[in-house]
Parts: structure tokens; C-alpha cells; sequence
């Protein structure tokens, strides 16, 4: 069609060619007592029924049954008479019975006076966009179910300043604290008194931002005023700009590990002092036989030298058993000295 040809159609004309145009949206003319006037090519792909089928029955069959009969038809043609226009989201009905979502907003249509002669309604199929919805609804209650089902952890959300804002039954049962207790509170109530003096909660929170995470071990304090031991780790949560909207928070109570690793070490303690022992006591029996060797050496000797001298006898022999006995004395001497040594080592 030619720029002519176009120019020489009636503006009348022309919109209504426009309306046929938009496939995406359903755009119809309602009169006064709920007729369908007008038909567009995107309120036959949406809802079904070609111009020659609907055009004089009442829009009213698009309502569901439930919604035909609670009277929203009218409803909403008495809200767009009296305010103007009326929007509003719900099912609508097909022609082959099945049912979609629809963004719907009917307008009033007035003569020069001002008088309502009838209404243009406009619905769009946003089925997809409520389903989408609906899932990522189900999915947070699905998770909220998840986390409130945790016992052995507590699973709480912090919000920037590191104030508490949700709190899951673990939280509960770990620390002591009921979601009426401590909503609204800081987290740092969950530290020792010398860790909030030496600045740790905002130490954490700090890198958990710079970071994006923290995790940590150490003592924490329950309602009751008891320590535990906690093994901690913060997540920093953002929107979708990429701006810091708070932390997610996860604490595991530990006492019962670290209660096993104390007495672990104790017992390796024990064990690695008894192994010592042990070993002294070895080389105390390995040193008191060799000593006891020497002396017999010695002793033997000089026993055998005073035999000699009481017979008189002061020849070559007494000279080298006396010699051996001199030699067994420095070897014992020389072990003695090691020993010394060894003991100060």
C-alpha cells in the first residue's frame, strides 16, 4: 500500500488497522451492556475465536465459571465506568477451554460530553512471566522450608550493619535465642566480651565484604552465658547491581570435635612421655650393666693384687693386675661422663 494510498484512508481507518496489526496483545470494543464490538487479530490468536464468532456475545465468556459467578464481569465494567479504567491480573478462558494468565486493563470510552459509550479492553497472555513467578515463590518457600528443617546448624541472615534479620530453628536450638529474642539484635552479642573489645564481629564482616567470605573457628556465648565451640562461616550477599545488601551467616557448633582433638593430644601426651620413660629406662638398665661389668673388672683385680701382697708376691703379675684395675676405673669414669652429659642434654 502506497504513502497515498495511506494518507487518502480515513483516521478511523487507519487505527483500525493498527489494532489488526497487534498480534501480541487482545484489543476489543466493549458497549455498555458488556458486548463485543470489535475484534483484533491479536484477540483471535489469544483467545481463540474469530471476529465473525464473538463479535455481540458478551465478554463475559472469557471469565472463568467461579469468576462468572462471583460477578467480576460486571464488577469490572462498573470500576471502569465510574473510575475510569480498571486493571487487574487473573485467568481467562479460551475458546478451547483452556485457561492463561492475563494482564487485563479495560478503559471507559466517552462521547464529547463526557458520557461512557461503551469501553476498549486490552489483555495480554502473561502466563509464562506467572508461572515464573510462582516457581521462584515456590522455590523460596521450598528453601525456607529447607533451612527452617536444619537443626544442626544455624542458618541466619545479617543485614549490612550486621544486625540479625531471619533465624532458623538450628539457630535456636544452638544458641539459645528465639526469633523474638534476637530479630533486630547485632550479631556481635554472640562473641566473647574480649573478642568484642578487640573489634573481631566488624573484623568479619569487613573481610566478608572485601572477600565475599569469612570462616573462622573459636568460642562463641549462648543466651544462657555458656561457651562453645563454634566453627563459623560469613557469605556476603548482593543485589543484582552488585550492591552489598547483607550476609548469610552459617554456625556450627564443634565442642564435641575439639573435646575428642584435647584428649587426643592429651593421650598422645601420655603416650609420647611414656615412650620416654621407656627409653630411659632401657639405657638406665644398658648403663648400670656396663658399669657393673667395669666394677667387676676392677673389683677382680684388685682382689687378685691382694692376694699377691699378702704372699709377698710384688712381681710383674701385681703390676699388671693393677694396671687392669686402673683401666677399668677410667673406662667407668669415661661412661659416668658421658651419662653427665647426656643427663644435661
Amino acid at each position: 500500500m502506497s504513502k497515498e494510498h495511506l494518507q487518502g484512508i480515513g483516521d478511523a481507518r487507519r487505527l483500525q488497522l493498527l489494532i489488526d496489526a497487534v498480534v501480541d496483545y487482545a484489543i476489543c470494543m466493549i458497549d455498555l451492556d458488556g458486548g463485543v464490538l470489535s475484534w483484533n487479530s491479536g484477540a483471535a490468536r489469544l483467545g481463540g475465536y474469530k471476529a465473525d464468532e464473538i463479535i455481540g456475545k458478551p465478554f463475559s465468556m472469557f471469565y472463568t465459571p467461579e469468576d462468572q459467578k462471583a460477578g467480576l464481569p460486571r464488577k469490572a465494567l462498573s470500576t471502569a465506568r465510574e473510575a475510569g479504567r480498571f486493571s487487574g491480573e487473573a485467568w481467562r478462558v479460551r475458546k478451547d477451554g483452556s485457561r492463561f494468565w492475563a494482564l487485563v486493563v479495560i478503559d471507559a470510552i466517552r462521547d464529547e460530553s463526557g458520557e461512557p459509550i461503551g469501553f476498549a479492553e486490552v489483555t495480554r497472555d502473561i502466563t509464562e512471566r506467572q508461572e515464573a513467578y510462582r516457581n521462584a515463590i515456590e522455590s523460596e518457600r521450598r528453601y525456607r522450608r529447607l533451612v527452617e528443617a536444619v537443626v544442626d546448624y544455624a542458618i541466619f541472615q545479617l543485614d549490612p550493619t550486621g544486625h540479625v534479620s531471619t533465624w532458623n530453628t538450628g539457630a535456636e536450638r544452638i544458641k539459645g535465642y528465639t526469633r523474638e529474642d534476637i530479630i533486630g539484635q547485632h550479631f556481635s552479642r554472640f562473641y566473647m566480651e574480649e573478642d568484642r573489645k578487640a573489634g573481631v564481629p566488624q573484623k568479619a564482616l569487613q573481610q566478608a565484604a572485601s572477600a565475599g567470605r569469612y570462616e573462622a573457628e573459636g568460642r562463641r556465648v549462648r543466651k544462657d552465658g555458656t561457651l562453645f565451640w563454634a566453627s563459623v562461616v560469613i557469605d556476603s550477599i548482593y543485589d543484582g547491581s552488585g550492591n552489598l545488601i547483607g550476609f548469610a551467616k552459617v554456625t556450627r557448633d564443634i565442642t564435641v570435635r575439639m573435646e575428642a582433638q584435647r584428649r587426643l593430644k592429651e593421650t598422645q601426651d601420655q603416650l609420647a612421655a611414656s615412650q620416654k620413660l621407656e627409653a630411659v629406662g632401657q639405657l638406665s638398665g644398658g648403663i648400670a650393666h656396663d658399669f657393673n661389668n667395669l666394677l667387676m673388672i676392677v673389683i677382680g683385680n684388685l682382689e687378685t693384687a691382694q692376694r699377691h701382697l699378702g704372699r709377698g708376691n710384688t712381681g710383674p703379675n701385681l703390676q699388671r693386675l693393677l694396671s687392669n684395675a686402673s683401666r677399668g676405673a677410667q673406662r667407668a669414669a669415661a661412661l659416668t661422663s658421658r651419662l653427665l652429659a647426656f643427663s644435661r642434654r
